[in-house]
């Protein structure tokens, strides 16, 4: 392993080549790739990625959030090849199969309160787009057709499909297509950032609950469901909120009888120190999504998860009244054994606590970064870390990224907003690594160093 490209690598390989004659890459404007080459990887190990040239790179960021036991991890490879030989797909629309059963009874255990009924997708933005219509034809199987709006929080991100755009708060993602959009409130976030200079962050978050107790007791007849992010606003820069919020919500969609949404895709399985974010305020939504740790970022699945009273609402002698909604590889097998794989290793290791050993060490360790001139807003929720970075460089996020490559690191700032977010498996050495490599880039791109 080498701390960089070797010398002699070309600008472009074989690989990069044919990936750009026909790869369409997701969020990038391809034509920067003709000065800024892809990273062709070719393998990877615990929290390493390797390249053609065979150097190694720590993935901060868990593949965009999915990896949470390590890159070709020994017990989900055995637990999907085991699977290969019974069978690795079949429709569940009249058929049923031992691993989605098997799931199914597993998340309901593990779900807070009484979310006990699973349907499956294969990602994070198919699980919104069920959530959002699966609340809006609850209300309406119930003669309140007046309920078919939603609500989300100022920043909040849900996917980029029209009606999980439609809740997003995201102006790059959503501008472009606001013509194909049905129109979506935004009430004010809890995201400490935005806390005037007195207020504590649980002060704040009651700030911005009561501005959501005073939208719904305008809007509450017109309005289906609030979808959140809990505890942590992923895609605005990690924006993190007091577990308060949380609680005043459920209390205000109860008064009100709206509908309460989790969208936990990304912070779901461990990622905010508890099994789900929602756990922290010992709350129960009405949908839960999840999807990325779910199988530990191996093969694509989402579920949403929901009550007995919205389950029943759908269940009728006849068909029409059914909730009429499918996806080819809803419970994909293969999918399901990754993901009770990624279960098993929750169940047989101390992870949530062994995690909180390790983020202790990242903070102590981190102390010289969060002290950086330049850095603002060092914040940490479970196995999640992020500040700002002061810069007037519009091509922050890209430089940022290029100048981690050969400390052996893989970040992706979010504008600048640099994060980790890395597999539960980092050991101290790795934390170490990406603490000095990235306080390293920092003091070049800042001119501190």
């Amino acid at each position: 392993m080498t701390n960089s490209k070797s010398e002699n690598s070309t600008p472009f390989s074989s690989l990069e080549n044919r990936s750009l004659k026909t790869v369409w890459h997701p969020c990038t404007q391809m034509k920067q790739h003709e000065t800024f080459p892809l990273v062709p990887i070719v393998r990877g190990k615990g929290v390493w990625l390797y390249d053609s040239d065979d150097n190694g790179y720590i993935d901060t960021i868990s593949s965009w959030w999915v990896n949470l036991f390590g890159h070709t991890n020994p017990q989900i490879n055995a637990a999907i090849c085991d699977q290969l030989e019974k069978i690795e797909h079949v429709m569940l629309a009249g058929f049923t199969h031992e691993p989605v059963v098997e799931l199914s009874e597993r998340l309901k255990q593990l779900a807070p309160g009484n979310l006990g009924h699973c349907f499956y997708a294969s990602d994070g933005a198919s699980a919104i787009e069920i959530a959002l219509k699966m609340s809006f034809h609850y209300w309406l199987l119930n003669g309140q057709t007046q309920k078919n709006k939603f609500v989300s929080l100022q920043n909040d991100y849900h996917g980029e499909t029209l009606g999980a755009l439609s809740v997003t708060d995201v102006a790059i993602f959503k501008k472009t297509y606001a013509p194909l959009l049905r129109p979506c409130d935004h009430v004010p976030t809890p995201d400490w950032r935005y806390a005037e200079d007195d207020d504590t962050p649980e002060q704040h978050a009651l700030k911005a609950a009561n501005a959501l107790d005073e939208y719904l007791a305008k809007h509450h007849a017109e309005t289906a469901a609030l979808i959140i992010e809990p505890l942590v606003q992923g895609a605005m820069g990690m924006g993190m909120y007091h577990p308060i919020y949380l609680k005043r919500a459920r209390e205000i969609c109860d008064q009100y009888h709206v509908h309460l949404i989790a969208d936990e895709i990304a912070m779901g399985f461990g990622r905010t120190g508890t099994m789900f974010a929602c756990n922290q305020a010992d709350i129960t939504p009405d949908f839960l999504c999840l999807a990325k740790g779910l199988s530990s970022g191996y093969l694509p699945i989402s579920v949403v998860m929901t009550t007995d009273d919205v389950f029943q609402g759908f269940y009728h002698d006849q068909s029409t009244h059914a909730f009429l909604h499918s996806h080819t590889h809803t419970g994909n097998a293969l999918a399901c054994r990754a993901a009770l794989a990624t279960l098993d290793i929750f169940a047989q290791n101390d992870v949530l606590e062994n995690n909180k050993v390790k983020a202790a060490y990242l903070n102590q360790a981190a102390k010289p970064l969060a002290a950086h001139p330049k850095v603002k807003n060092f914040r940490n929720c479970g196995m999640i870390w992020a500040f700002e970075v002061e810069t007037d460089d519009a091509d922050f996020a890209e430089k940022c990224f290029a100048a981690g490559l050969p400390h052996q690191l893989l970040l992706r700032p979010l504008g600048n907003t640099v994060y980790f977010m890395p597999p539960y498996v980092i050991n101290e050495e790795e934390i170490d690594l990406v603490l000095n490599g990235t306080l390293q880039v920092i003091n070049t791109l800042t001119k501190n160093g």
